[in-house]
């Protein structure tokens, strides 16, 4: 076909009936301007509004328990109280029961050695707790923090 000869979107190919443009797959798809029911057709924007990160929340914070501070009368009673903030908040002990963790591999340690009280994960760690000296056994329980009394 010769050059300019190809039919354009939106004409016709006979003189005075226009042709529909022909939407594409996309087009055809997208619900960019299908009603919308859930949404408020009130509901306007808080532009005033700004976000906070959390570096300006803990000065917030660290700021209000400062003040706090200062209103403390001096036989040490709090005048007002302020409601819990996240530098006040104290959480009761948690049920859960603490993990432990192997003195060798530091991996989850399901047993004890009743010997030397060093926690292992496997048999193969039992085989080398069971060749340590005594002062190494020692070494390994002053590195946990227990205070060793090593039978």
């Amino acid at each position: 076909p010769p050059k300019g000869s190809r039919v354009r979107k939106g004409t016709s190919t006979q003189e005075g009936t226009p042709q529909a443009p022909v939407r594409s797959l996309s087009e055809q798809l997208s619900y960019l301007h299908a009603p919308r029911p859930f949404k408020n057709p009130a509901y306007t924007k808080n532009a005033g509004r700004r976000a906070k990160n959390v570096k300006a929340v803990l000065a917030q914070e660290r700021e209000r328990a400062r003040a706090a501070a200062e209103r403390m009368a001096v036989d040490g009673e709090e005048q007002d109280m302020d409601p819990l903030t996240y530098l006040s908040i104290e959480a009761p002990p948690s049920v859960v029961p603490a993990k432990h963790y192997c003195d060798i591999t530091g991996l989850e340690a399901p047993y004890t050695d009743p010997a030397t009280g060093l926690r292992f994960h496997d048999k193969s760690v039992y085989e080398l707790i069971k060749g340590l000296t005594t002062s190494a056994a020692r070494e390994y329980l002053v590195a946990r923090g227990v205070n060793p009394v090593v039978k």
